[in-house]
This record gives C-alpha cells, structure tokens and sequence, in this order.
C-alpha cells in the first residue's frame, strides 16, 4: 500500500522562507524522500520526536518533521527548519 505525502501550507511556506541557496538542497532530500515515505513511512534514518507522535527526518543542519496518519495512508509534512529552530513551536 502506499501512502500519500502532503504538505501542510505552514511547511510549504517554510520552505520558501529559506535562504535560496538552501532550498535546493532541501527540495532534493524530500524529493528522494518522497517515494520512500510513500512506500514506508517509518524508513531507516527516520526517528521519533521526543514527546509528540511525530517523526523526523535530516538533511544537514535541516529537518523535515511529519506525522503519519495511517488509518487514511497519509504522510502529511508539518515543519520544515533549522534543526535549532524546527522543534520550538510544534
């Protein structure tokens, strides 16, 4: 079964807010992401966020924090940030 990836408009927007020459990087790491989250949405690399029912993954200094709805296959994007930054307002 695969699952669907969404984006919240708070993550989409978070991604544009960063700095151009980041945002590329970033793009290519959801990208390469996005099959995998669709196909396995707890993969190898992904960990738990302490104290919340959702999940991480890195690209750097970068992290990309979502939760997995299983009930309705779908992996929705909630944050997208400085690792210093991402967790604050969850």
């Amino acid at each position: 079964m695969k699952y669907r990836v969404e984006f919240t408009t708070s993550a989409a927007k978070e991604l544009r807010k960063l700095r151009k020459s980041i945002q590329p990087k970033i793009m290519e790491a959801i990208s390469a992401r996005i099959d995998e989250l669709a196909a396995e949405p707890k993969p190898p690399g992904a960990e738990k966020v302490e104290g919340y029912d959702y999940w991480r993954v890195r690209s750097g200094d970068y992290r990309i924090v979502y939760s997995v709805e299983d009930e309705v296959l779908t992996v929705v994007i909630i944050r997208i940030g400085h690792r210093r930054e991402v967790y604050q307002r969850l």
